[in-house]
């Protein structure tokens, strides 16, 4: 105690604990209630000061039995090896602590997460290697081997560098110890199970010590893994006496940043080591993407000849007809697009992304890929490990027939390089410059000539060889603008370049002597100018009749100018869409307009314009589905609620708040729906009408969660102040009127539920709390949180809990996971996390390293999930990427294991592996045919294959869970280490063919 005596004399000094109440945690109290939260703090800390005397002597005991337990391994293993193989492939795949000590802890009240300072944890970890070091000389090397196997998950991990690794099948043996005494009777209650053991039967002795063995060597892999993880360590156990005078029944630990959670195993739960978790049989297929990025981006919207518009969102390339109102999606990449260009054959099309970091901290390269639209089939991955930060533009050569393909990357040196990309070899590279490249094109019938353009430049290219060479565009007598934003062609060879200052230039070609080593003759020169808009010139976009469009930023105006560049006709995109960002020619006489705003609109001179696609354009967080029809609503920091119709995939209405949206729900009666703002403010809307019904302030600070009882006469509000409003409802939805506040979290809430009965609540808050509430006796907390393990929650959206703690990753800090919610039918849980990823897991979800299916679109941290009423569809929300994506629920047949499961529409059709024999798992060696028709590959990491190799056997069980699905790679990948979107059900493109023609373009 020596060591922590000065953290625990700094966190009880009243003034410090009067100081952090105030500052932190109840922004929004009254004198009283800080009175209230310091004797509390006071009375935690005491408690701790206990605790972690427990937990030094604890882990201490620890250290020498693992040492002792060490030495019989050998012994053990030589007489039984094939009994003890299982036990330890068992508990190293679980990942998990088996803990049935039943003195070795001493839990505080329900509330209580440990709020010992960082030097104290430290410190207990020292003391107990300490101990360990005194042991006798004749254990030294096992008492090594032990001690440096142990300290380092320790001490990053847990603030009780796990108080007992004994097996649980040892004290499920004996009886549970009656003793309270802290530290010492600890000891001696776990020292003397060994005299106990002589009862035993040798096979029971023989199987406990080889437990403890694969403990061990768990916490020894968990060791070799601290520099890359903070395991969440979980562990079994029954309560001590002194816990039994509060809280009764058995428990699982769970240890996230060194914070103890506790979670009650339900009555209906005989024996917690039978429950097994698989993967659900249920799957999602990405049915629909909302919204277009166009408020960073440009020239990124085509129309194809297949009558689709081309543009991307997030991660995704959407391919939509807005005649049959259909999607098709590509989903090769890993992280967002950032650019796109279309090959002059108007089929294959060429995409850029930018880079990212997977969950494991490993880079996503930067690269281009280049996809035929028609199939969706990855033709080439270019690039990876040559562009640095992301690729910023790109564009196919088009007087050899797109053979060639030029990049502008992200570098400081914005390099310019050219590929042959059929071939994926880079034929040419150079620095362009460190000011900001817009647009790189090639000319249209000079194929040596590359054009950039950006911040105060022009340059023109002379591509010869592997060699490039740079003339700079001279301005002269013009003046020189801030920015060169587009380029276009003329008829004749000109080029047209539009600036900062709405200028449009024409840059004609005159003969010169050529200087020997600098290419052919030819120096661009400016002959004409015309003033074309107020603002910049932002688009410009040559039309297959000779004329030319532009877009204005400034003034939102598109122009057409006839062959002699005279402007002939123009129309104002209306303020609410924004500024123009991408023109480009649609069918007959329209065109189609991106905006800065994230819209999508196709018009005419003559008609206006048709808004074709449209999202959100600042972070989301908010979403709500309605409780019987097909509608969900979102919102987000841009101010927008939104209501779309997930059947029509149409926006139903949308509405303007005073301030950013974060939270949602509609009331059961589906007449209102509540949102909650980041001020403390809150608004309750028509459903139907949009109009404004009620609005009350909280506190003020962000609202995290709304939450309406079952029946729709209470309404939940979670606070960042760390306080639950209860309001009582009346008028189905119309009127509310401040019920109570429920005080006692001591970090700001995240998320709650309510029980069938409206008596409870459940809820989780920012520092991993699990606390309940019981509302009809004033919103009092529950101390005795085992009286609630029984309850069957209306709702499931707590990420704490005994049901679904298995969904944590290995190695989390407590914010990988930002929503959950369980289905309707309470079959799966859908799960938002950290790493552009949704899962899908089978419900409950009571085991560490729960397995799950895993689909990737989102570019950002996916901030939301919710089922539609019906559970046949899931919706998602990204956060950065302002994306909503849609998923259709698909269950699949469970069929022998040498059948592969194929969906033909409602129709399941196993087809016997002999007769797909083509389709080996094997890479092939084509750089193609990386997907499937209906499938893609969404979890790829291009790192260096060689890197992907060194991790295959981390990725084992997600690799078997893409075998078993049938999943196909590319050797263009530099590696794969998730199912694919679709997870690669659909395999046979020459057997199926029904399947190919409904499905196969489709992701």
């Amino acid at each position: 105690m020596e060591d922590s005596s000065p953290c625990l004399a700094a966190a009880c000094d009243p003034s410090a604990l009067v100081g952090f109440c105030t500052d932190d945690s109840i922004s929004a109290a009254s004198t009283s209630d800080v009175q209230d939260r310091l004797s509390a703090l006071e009375l935690r800390v005491q408690q701790q000061e206990d605790e972690i005397t427990v937990l030094k002597a604890a882990l201490a005991d620890v250290l020498r039995r693992l040492a002792i337990s060490e030495d019989h391994v050998a012994s053990v293993r030589k007489s039984a090896p094939s009994k003890g193989q299982p036990s330890l492939r068992e508990a190293i795949s679980m990942s998990c602590i088996t803990n049935g000590s039943t003195g070795s802890r001493k839990t505080s009240h329900s509330s209580s997460v440990s709020v010992a300072r960082k030097e104290t944890l430290s410190s207990a970890a020292k003391s107990g290697t300490e101990k360990k070091k005194e042991k006798p000389p004749g254990q030294k090397e096992k008492k090594d081997e032990s001690h440096s196997n142990d300290q380092s998950p320790q001490t990053q991990a847990s603030p009780s560098p796990q108080p007992s690794s004994q097996t649980l099948q040892t004290h499920r043996q004996t009886q549970e110890s009656k003793s309270s005494a802290p530290a010492k009777s600890i000891k001696k209650s776990l020292t003397a199970e060994k005299p106990h053991s002589a009862w035993e039967s040798s096979d029971d002795n023989r199987n406990k010590l080889l437990r403890v063995a694969s403990t061990s060597k768990l916490i020894s892999k968990v060791a070799k893994n601290a520099d890359k993880h903070k395991d969440v360590i979980i562990s079994q156990a029954k309560m001590s006496t002194r816990e039994k005078n509060s809280q009764e029944g058995e428990y699982i630990k769970m240890f996230m940043r060194g914070r103890p959670i506790t979670m009650f195993i339900p009555s209906d739960v005989e024996n917690y080591d039978d429950i097994r978790t698989e993967l659900p049989p249920e799957k999602l297929k990405l049915e629909w993407v909302y919204g277009y990025r166009g408020r960073d981006c440009r020239a990124n919207v085509y129309l194809l000849p297949t009558g689709e518009i081309v543009y991307f969102i997030a991660s995704v390339v959407v391919l939509f007809n807005y005649e049959e109102r259909t999607q098709r999606h590509y989903l090769g990449h890993t992280d967002c697009v950032k650019c796109l260009a279309v090959h002059p054959d108007k089929i294959r099309i060429a995409t850029g992304q930018l880079a990212g970091v997977d969950k494991d901290g490993r880079p996503l390269q930067p690269h281009v890929r280049v996809w035929d639209s028609v199939s969706l089939v990855t033709l080439q991955v270019i690039g990876l490990g040559t562009f640095e930060r992301g690729v910023g533009c790109l564009d196919f050569s088009k007087a050899d027939s797109g053979a060639h393909l030029c990049v502008i990357d992200d570098s400081n040196e914005h390099m310019l390089t050219v590929w042959d990309w059929q071939r994926k070899s880079k034929i040419a590279e150079i620095k362009t410059t460190n000011e900001v490249v817009l647009a790189v094109e090639f000319h249209p019938t000079d194929a040596n000539t590359i054009i950039t353009c950006g911040k105060s430049h022009i340059f023109f290219w002379t591509w010869s060889g592997n060699s490039l060479s740079r003339k700079q565009g001279i301005f002269g007598k013009y003046e020189k603008p801030k920015f060169v934003q587009c380029l276009a062609f003329l008829g004749n060879g000109d080029v047209l370049t539009g600036d900062s200052g709405g200028i449009i230039l024409i840059w004609g070609k005159t003969t010169v002597e050529s200087t020997p080593g600098k290419g052919p003759k030819g120096v661009y020169q400016i002959s004409r100018q015309i003033k074309a808009h107020d603002g910049s010139v932002f688009t410009l976009c040559q039309m297959r009749n000779g004329m030319l469009l532009t877009g204005g930023g400034k003034d939102r105006k598109i122009i057409l100018w006839d062959h002699d560049l005279n402007p002939e006709r123009e129309i104002e995109v209306p303020d609410q869409y924004g500024t123009i960002r991408a023109v480009a020619e649609g069918k007959a006489d329209q065109f189609l307009v991106g905006t800065s705003r994230n819209f999508v609109l196709r018009g005419t001179f003559n008609d206006g314009f048709l808004v074709e696609v449209q999202g959100h354009t600042d972070e989301l967080w908010g979403l709500a589905s309605h409780p019987f029809k097909d509608l969900f609503l979102t919102c987000a920091q841009d101010r927008q609620v939104c209501m779309w119709n997930s059947v029509d995939h149409t926006l139903e209405w949308t509405r303007l708040l005073d301030e950013p949206g974060h939270c949602a729900d509609f009331h059961p009666s589906g007449a209102v729906v509540a949102i909650g703002t980041h001020s403390g403010r809150w608004f309750v809307l028509d459903a139907e009408t949009r109009d404004l019904v009620s609005i009350h302030t909280d506190g003020n600070e962000q609202l995290s969660v709304m939450r309406y009882s079952v029946d729709g006469t209470l309404l939940a509000v979670g606070s960042h102040d760390n306080f639950i409003y209860l309001y009582v409802v009346t008028e189905n939805g119309r009127k509310y009127s401040r019920y109570g506040k429920c005080t006692g979290h001591s970090s700001y809430i995240t998320h709650l539920d309510w029980s069938p009965d409206n008596k409870y609540i459940m809820s989780n808050s920012g520092d991993y709390e699990i606390l309940y509430w019981d509302i009809p006796s004033g919103c009092k907390l529950i101390r005795n949180r085992s009286d609630c393990k029984d309850i069957d929650w209306t709702t499931y959206t707590c990420v704490l809990g005994f049901q679904v703690f298995g969904v944590w990753p290995e190695g989390s800090d407590g914010t990988d996971i930002n929503a959950l919610v369980r289905s309707h039918n309470r079959k799966v849980i859908a799960v938002a996390d950290d790493f552009c990823k949704v899962h899908l897991f089978q419900y409950p979800c009571s085991k560490p390293k729960a397995p799950s299916h895993k689909y990737s679109a989102h570019s950002s941290h996916v901030t939301n999930v919710s089922f539609t009423h019906s559970d046949g569809h899931l919706i998602s929300t990204g956060g950065k990427d302002t994306s909503i994506i849609q998923w259709k629920l698909v269950e699949k047949v469970t069929l022998p294991q040498n059948d592969i499961v194929v969906d033909i529409g409602a129709t399941k059709v196993p087809i016997p592996a002999s007769e797909n024999a083509v389709q080996s798992p094997a890479p092939l060696p084509q750089p193609f045919n990386e997907m499937n028709q209906n499938e893609s590959v969404t979890g790829s990491s291009p790192a260096s294959l060689e890197s992907n190799l060194e991790q295959s056997a981390e990725a084992s069980e997600e690799q078997s869970e893409e075998q078993s699905e049938g999943s196909s790679l590319d050797p263009a990948e530099p590696g794969y280490e998730e199912p694919s979107n679709e997870t690669s059900e659909e395999h046979s493109e020459s057997t199926v063919t029904e399947e190919q023609q409904d499905n196969s373009p489709v992701s």
